[in-house]
């Protein structure tokens, strides 16, 4: 017969503190709630609901010495100081001194919050990033007694989350990582550089996330990143961290995400769950069909390019610099689908009439007849502009022209190419097969059927585009880039490993890769090229290459590409 359960004590049932209570209660131990809203009984009923498990072991108290039975207390109450500390001082005087204290704080300084309470030695840090998360942080201060720390160890244990053990600092891992990551994702759609559909979908679909940064900030709610994001700003000095106007805004006036059904999006629907999309805007008809297409390039992304075309039912022209290199893309391509047909993928009558469509030449006057043309060459604004200038007298009137850079100015390509009009960004991601992202960018130059045009076209290429402005990084490059500067400056400053940082991103925060793994995958020198362009862009000392980021390039630790990035490869 195995040993009771501890009574564990939560005081506030918000998204957090309900999510530990129920996942202490599905665990076996008695659970006292502590939670003077209006709304604490209903809120309770919908948990229990979703995890009949916990029926019978959590008990809804009114008073703060109903708490002191509980081994384990932890307060989950708003991100504000004043509130902790009137908490954690009520817990103090009504707990028998063994109790430990679990403090929720996200970016307030447990230090402070630890002195304050009464029983610095018997307060630790308790922090989930998201109510769903698998990872808990534990925060210790110079304070904590060993003891109280495996006492919430034991217990973080015991309720089925990973954990990691932090010291005090702004933020701890994961809202120092997220939260600045997020309130970009605002200012982007407060700047107008993007739509809110298409920042939260180029994130999903660009990187694997599970919820879009907007989507994300209504399940967490607008109040508390507010709260979180004044708290990082006031520790840390840095201005990112100021919540962006909109949020601010949205704060102010009640648009607090889920939890008061209207946030970025409508929850108020029949289902009270899939959030309401922006009415899409009219498609003008063209009647510019796209019936041949010209890829020039024979690397990677080239090659991928131009096997979604052809296996798209369009005739496709891949131009190299010689035959020889157009047909080897070619013999390329014809691995990739063959590798399809093994896995099911594609069937080998599909895949026969995909690569009669496609015909390797080195000859750049094959181009001369194409609907569309797409560069797929260096990420070199120079050899891109002397290419446009090329294509711009080669191509017939009306041509689309495309290029495939993920952060240089669509605009200049244009300007070099003599036809602005006719010139549109179209960064596909990598495998181009099999990622659906592709970002359309129309110039402040760029026809709008032209824009219209290449939205239908990846549409109906099985693409999921985006459109946003002209401008450094676009959208995937724009916010993920500095949230991975960021990790990286963090592991600098010795406060936590890779190990421990990739684990909180993907187990605390829902990220299919951890920043240190994504960026061993992109290679070190590629990343350090974009982050160099973005700070040219913007100057801000946020964007400001890591030296580490440098440093390992220029020891030729280039990530899995080498054999060693941030980890070593065999």
């Amino acid at each position: 017969m195995s040993a009771p359960r501890e009574t564990v004590g939560v005081v506030g049932l918000g998204a957090v503190g309900g999510a530990l209570a129920i996942r202490a209660a599905a665990a076996g131990h008695p659970v006292l709630a502590l939670d003077p809203g209006e709304r604490a009984e209903e809120r309770l009923r919908q948990l229990l609901d979703v995890t009949p498990e916990a029926r019978g072991r959590v008990r809804l108290v009114t008073g703060w010495e109903e708490l002191a039975p509980a081994a384990t207390v932890l307060e989950a109450v708003p991100e504000r100081r004043d509130t902790k500390i009137e908490v954690l001082r009520a817990l103090d005087a009504a707990c028998p001194t063994g109790t430990v204290l679990a403090c929720s704080a996200a970016a307030l300084s447990l230090t402070d919050l630890a002195a304050a309470s009464g029983r610095p030695d018997r307060l630790v840090g308790l922090h989930l990033a998201l109510p769903t998360a698998g990872l808990a942080e534990i925060g210790r201060t110079v304070m904590t007694d060993d003891s109280a720390l495996r006492q919430v160890r034991g217990l973080v244990e015991g309720i089925g989350l990973a954990q990691v053990t932090v010291g005090d600092r702004a933020g701890l891992i994961s809202a120092a990582l997220l939260f600045g990551f997020l309130n970009q994702a605002v200012t982007m759609y407060d700047q107008r550089l993007a739509g809110r559909d298409d920042i939260d979908a180029a994130m999903r679909y660009g990187c694997g996330l599970p919820l879009g940064p907007l989507e994300l900030l209504d399940l967490i709610g607008t109040d508390t990143a507010c709260d979180v994001l004044d708290v990082l700003a006031a520790r840390s000095g840095e201005s990112a961290f100021q919540p962006a106007r909109r949020l601010r805004h949205m704060a102010l006036a009640g648009l607090l995400g889920r939890k008061s059904g209207r946030g970025f999006y409508d929850y108020r629907g029949a289902d009270g769950r899939t959030p309401a999309t922006e009415p899409a805007s009219p498609t003008a008809t063209t009647d510019r069909a796209v019936r041949i297409v010209g890829i020039v390039g024979t690397g990677t992304m080239a090659t991928g390019i131009a096997e979604v075309f052809a296996k798209g039912g369009i005739t496709t022209v891949l131009v190299g610099r010689t035959d020889e290199r157009a047909k080897s893309a070619w013999e390329a391509v014809a691995t990739s689908t063959a590798r399809a047909v093994r896995r099911g993928k594609l069937t080998e009558a599909d895949r026969e009439a995909a690569l009669e469509r496609l015909a390797p030449t080195g000859d750049l006057g094959q181009l001369a007849d194409c609907d569309l043309v797409i560069e797929a060459i260096a990420e070199d604004l120079d050899v891109k502009k002397r290419l446009f200038r090329t294509l711009g007298g080669l191509c017939r009137p009306g041509a689309l022209l495309a290029t495939t850079t993920s952060s240089l100015p669509v605009i200049e390509c244009g300007l070099a190419s003599g036809r602005p009009e006719d010139v549109i960004g179209l960064h596909f991601f990598n495998p181009a097969p099999l990622m659906r992202l592709v970002e359309v960018i129309p110039s402040l130059a760029t026809s709008p059927q032209h824009a219209d045009t290449a939205k239908e076209l990846c549409r109906s290429l099985g693409k999921r585009p985006v459109r946003c402005m002209d401008r450094p990084g676009f959208i995937v490059n724009a916010l993920l880039f500095p949230y991975l500067n960021s990790a990286v400056r963090l592991t600098e400053s010795h406060y936590a490993d890779t190990d421990e940082i990739d684990d909180v991103m993907k187990r605390g925060c829902g990220f299919p890769l951890g920043p240190f793994e994504l960026l061993d995958i992109i290679g070190l020198d590629i990343s350090l090229s974009i982050q160099h362009v973005l700070h040219d862009a913007d100057r801000h000392p946020r964007t400001v290459p890591a030296p580490l980021l440098g440093h390992l390039v220029a020891a030729g630790r280039a990530g899995r590409k080498s054999g060693a990035g941030f980890r070593v490869y065999g």
